[in-house]
């Protein structure tokens, strides 16, 4: 299997060249690798980190978007990009482990021994963050939990592996990245979380709070439920007319925020 790891930054200079040499060293002698960076309009010096690290990492590749548009824009625009058939999501703040990356991947092949479509979702058992954090992290995944039945204990988990082909194929909207596994599973997606460390950010600042946690997420949360709803078996079924209109209600629902842009490749390796 071969495997492209895709990782959404915003103002993340400082984490750059530290976290591509633990990515680096998790997948020594992993065939067909790829790291996809997508600056999502940094203002610092995210881009010229990217570009100065380009010549140790031939596996690095780097989209650019002329503006901040959000963490579930990124990821689409790097996943769409993305040539193996695995995405493997990771967050480009240093706090998740790119030594957690081969214990996802080997849990992987397990599970395809028993599943036909698998996503395996990180969960963070020992956060190591601060108060207000943790807290708003824990009641919006509460939430979550209680109100969409997905059986995830961390959806906010940045370290997630899953089939390029299954996500290309749910409805994008801004936000969509809090709700993968419900909206995995929708599709037939068996979601299994496993186990992750978590560790404390090295540099620059966290770009979520209570406020982007849970209220705004309340609105995108009616309409995830409605999307659970839409898509049934038998003649309702997966990409029919009337999927595709459930899809098309729930969508318009999530305040009418689509979130594909077209991202700007740099050419790093000339």
């Amino acid at each position: 299997m071969e495997f492209s790891i895709v990782v959404p930054v915003c103002n993340e200079a400082g984490n750059v060249r530290p976290l591509l040499a633990e990515i680096a060293g998790a997948m020594a002698g992993q065939p067909g690798m790829e790291v996809i960076y997508v600056d999502d309009g940094s203002t610092d010096d995210t881009s010229a980190e990217l570009r100065a690290a380009a010549p140790e990492h031939p596996w690095l590749r780097v989209l650019q978007h002329p503006r901040r548009y959000g963490q579930s824009t990124a990821l689409l625009a790097g996943i769409e990009a993305a040539r193996a058939s695995w995405i493997i999501t990771l967050d480009g703040d240093g706090q998740n482990d790119p030594a957690d990356i081969p214990v996802l991947i080997d849990r992987l092949a397990a599970e395809l021994e028993r599943y036909a479509v698998v996503m395996l979702a990180g969960h963070r058992t020992r956060r190591e963050d601060n108060l207000v954090r943790r807290l708003s992290s824990g009641i919006a995944n509460a939430v979550r939990r209680r109100l969409l039945q997905d059986g995830t204990p961390d959806t906010g988990c940045g370290i997630k592996l899953f089939p390029r082909a299954e996500y290309l194929k749910l409805p994008a909207f801004d936000h969509m990245h809090r709700f993968l596994p419900a909206l995995m599973q929708r599709q037939g997606v068996t979601v299994i979380s496993v186990p992750v460390r978590h560790r404390a950010r090295g540099s620059g600042v966290s770009k979520y709070g209570v406020h982007n946690r849970l209220w705004v997420g309340l609105v995108d949360l009616a309409g995830v439920m409605w999307l659970q709803r839409r898509r049934l078996g038998g003649w309702r079924a997966p990409h029919g007319p009337l999927s595709r209109l459930g899809d098309s209600l729930g969508v318009a629902w999530l305040q009418h925020r689509p979130c594909r842009v077209t991202a700007q490749e740099e050419s790093l390796h000339v």
